[in-house]
């Protein structure tokens, strides 16, 4: 049963000031004390109510409550086990901008009048605002199962969007003129070479993540689908995505940094893990570099590794931005100038070229979220499902694509050795 003790002041200029301690009964038998009431009264009913909540299951242990959200994000982080890329971007994201201003509040101290007020000061773009304050919610909703707070004040709460004009004006996309288009995509792969030009059109016409790109391997390219069309079957070459390559900067437990690695991972969800219908120019082009390839995955380096983003990038920009000529001299060679085919092009403006054209040529929603790797919402993903017919139209459609471009750009075959009026 709760009772209170009486607390007389020894401090220097006190006077003997009185206060109450609250004593409780605390679930291991044990009793638990809290100071600083004016009154006997108001303490033992301070204390009679914790014995209540304990009895009814709901108590929360003040010290835990009072557990800064810094101490209980890194005990949170360290117990869930995710895909490196995805515990990189959250230690990113609370480094630079949650726990500068969060890290050494009580978790009982944090509301979402706060919170909201804090997001709109963030110096960062709109979506990645609702990003810190998912992430902070999803921390506060753990500390609620790990019973240090009774609620998660952040829980379905809506955000209060930024209006002003200089927050909201938009950023000059990379990619000028309405985005890129295939004519760009195969003058590009064609001055890149067999190589590194497979990837170029492979990403633009099949819409492979930068990742799923490093990681796919020969053996998951240009397997075979098969399924009953009708009184016949289907029959089409398919890329097999199952695993990707993600660079992040890797931590331990308490958020440490220990260097940027390169490593294979399984894909990002079950909607990523999919077989992806090639068209009939891809095929073959992609049957010349199998034939040509000697490492196991496709599209890498010349010696077999990954590419690092960087070393990528100094190979895409000036085929893509143009380059100057550059004079022969001693211990340096030739090299011509390039003029400018589509500044800003990037992997990610050809993978949303693929959606794009997917869009003119009107694949259907099922197929289309397919392709992508996203997972269609609502209910309709349980009941719609890519039909043959589907996937037909999709192949037909990007074929008539691709030779329109090149017809548009005068070119007949792609670096000079592959026919594409020929048979394989």
């Amino acid at each position: 049963m709760g009772y209170a003790e009486k607390v007389v002041s020894t401090a220097r200029g006190s006077k003997g000031k009185v206060t109450w301690r609250a004593r409780y009964l605390l679930p291991d038998g044990t009793y638990g004390s809290e100071s600083g009431f004016p009154t006997k009264k108001t303490a033992v009913a301070w204390g009679r109510e914790q014995e209540r909540q304990i009895k009814a299951g709901t108590w929360i242990d003040p010290q835990k409550r009072a557990t800064t959200f810094g101490a209980f994000a890194r005990t949170f982080m360290a117990s869930r086990q995710k895909r490196g890329r995805t515990v990189g971007t959250r230690w990113d994201r609370l480094e630079n901008h949650i726990l500068p201003r969060w890290e050494h509040t009580p978790l009982g101290a944090i509301t979402w009048f706060d919170v909201d007020s804090w997001q709109q000061t963030l110096p960062v773009e709109e979506v990645s605002r609702g990003h810190c304050v998912s992430l902070m919610s999803t921390i506060m909703t753990a500390a609620v199962d790990a019973q240090h707070i009774t609620v998660n004040p952040l829980f379905g709460r809506r955000r209060t969007r930024v209006t002003s004009f200089d927050t909201v004006r938009p950023k000059a996309p990379k990619v000028q003129d309405g985005g890129a288009r295939p004519e760009a995509a195969i003058l590009v792969a064609e001055r890149l070479g067999p190589a590194r030009g497979i990837h170029i059109l492979t990403t633009a016409f099949t819409g492979l993540r930068w990742g799923e790109g490093l990681g796919l391997h020969r053996d998951n390219t240009l397997l075979t689908r098969r399924q009953p069309w009708g009184a016949a079957e289907f029959v089409c070459p398919i890329l097999r995505v199952v695993e990707e390559y993600a660079e992040y900067q890797e931590r331990d437990e308490q958020g440490e940094k220990k260097g940027y690695v390169l490593r294979l991972e399984p894909t990002k969800n079950d909607g990523s893990t999919r077989d992806i219908d090639v068209p009939p120019f891809l095929a073959r082009l992609l049957r010349h570099h199998l034939d040509d390839w000697p490492h196991e995955r496709i599209f890498s380096t010349d010696s077999g590794t990954p590419w690092r983003r960087g070393n990528w990038s100094k190979t895409l920009r000036p085929a893509c931005d143009g380059r100057p000529e550059r004079p022969r001299r001693r211990g340096v060679a030739y090299r011509p100038a390039w003029e400018p085919i589509l500044p800003g092009l990037d992997m990610q403006a050809l993978r949303a070229l693929h959606d794009t054209m997917q869009a003119e040529i009107g694949v259907k929603e099922p197929l289309a979220f397919e392709a992508a790797g996203h997972r269609r919402p609502g209910i309709k993903r349980h009941y719609q499902k890519p039909t043959p017919g589907m996937r037909a139209e999709r192949l037909e459609g990007l074929e008539e694509l691709f030779w329109k471009a090149m017809a548009n750009v005068g070119l007949e075959t792609l670096w000079g050795r592959v026919s594409l009026e020929k048979a394989s």
